[in-house]
């Protein structure tokens, strides 16, 4: 592990603006029925709205809205049913001056999303859907490049790497030349290495290890790893619901490495470190 500082960058979204050089909780809103973790628990747009405040609450600068689930063999979700979780949440998140981010692949799903008020596209496909870097291009709003091999029902017979980390460097190059090719500005271009996406557990904590490596690329970097299976396996087995202290310490490693944004569920817990980090950041 190096460590790295954070970029010196403004991220411009929409009216708001996020300020790269400290770092940002991505709080994670799924409205789903069957992500791996909490599945369900916020798939009414009250109960999505309530949890959305007290993760801003909590100290989430960056809500991320999710109406499917990329948990290992989910099932697809039509265009039209991942539209009517996403967009009435949306609409009221709207409301509360935060920046939203949404987790899709669907170039109508983001078209209809920042309609309704979002300002990022988190893409875990990396923009491989049909018209999805022409409609990057053409929405001109910060987008996520994340590194996935396959598809959720695939992905995980696919973690075949000579190198994993430069591995996913090349490939995320490629899609990063992709976007530009498209018109996609470099200035809205985050990277997202993929933990949990076609690699396994030895592959994710090398991947973590070596996370500096991927300031070679010169791109913003999100860290999202809250709860994977290999923080899992890390701790003995534990369960999703028990990852939260492993979660925490994995996106503190990744900070120090130059993360300047971390998707978490467990917000509050993740910003006691972040504000741990910064005093000892500031201490003489």
């Amino acid at each position: 592990m190096q460590l790295m500082p954070l970029p010196n960058k403004i991220l411009k979204c929409g009216h708001l603006e996020l300020d790269l050089s400290v770092p940002h909780i991505m709080g994670i809103l799924n409205v789903t029925p069957d992500s791996f973790s909490d599945g369900g628990k916020h798939n009414g747009k009250a109960q999505a709205v309530a949890h959305a405040e007290q993760m801003i609450a909590d100290g989430a600068t960056v809500i991320d809205v999710g109406g499917e689930s990329t948990r290992p063999g989910a099932s697809p979700v039509k265009i039209e049913e991942e539209i009517d979780r996403v967009v009435p949440v949306v609409e009221e998140l709207a409301k509360l001056n935060v920046v939203i981010s949404i987790d899709t692949s669907q170039p109508e799903v983001i078209q209809a999303a920042v309609k309704a008020g979002a300002h990022i596209w988190n893409d875990v496909r990396a923009l491989t859907r049909p018209q999805a870097l022409e409609t990057a291009a053409l929405l001109n709003i910060p987008v996520m490049i994340m590194h996935m091999r396959g598809e959720p029902t695939t992905m995980n017979n696919l973690d075949q790497y000579d190198d994993v980390t430069l591995d996913v460097i090349a490939e995320l190059k490629q899609r990063i030349d992709d976007a530009l090719a498209a018109g996609v500005r470099s200035e809205n271009i985050i990277i997202d290495p993929g933990f949990g996406f076609a690699k396994n557990a030895s592959q994710n904590l090398k991947l973590l290890n070596e996370f500096y490596k991927l300031h070679v690329l010169g791109y913003p970097i999100l860290s999202a790893l809250s709860r994977k299976r290999f923080i899992g396996e890390a701790l003995k087995g534990a369960d999703a619901q028990n990852r939260a202290v492993g979660s925490v310490a994995a996106h503190m490693f990744s900070i120090q490495q130059g993360a300047c944004m971390v998707r978490a569920h467990d917000v509050k817990a993740m910003s006691d470190a972040v504000s741990m980090w910064q005093a000892m950041q500031s201490a003489s």
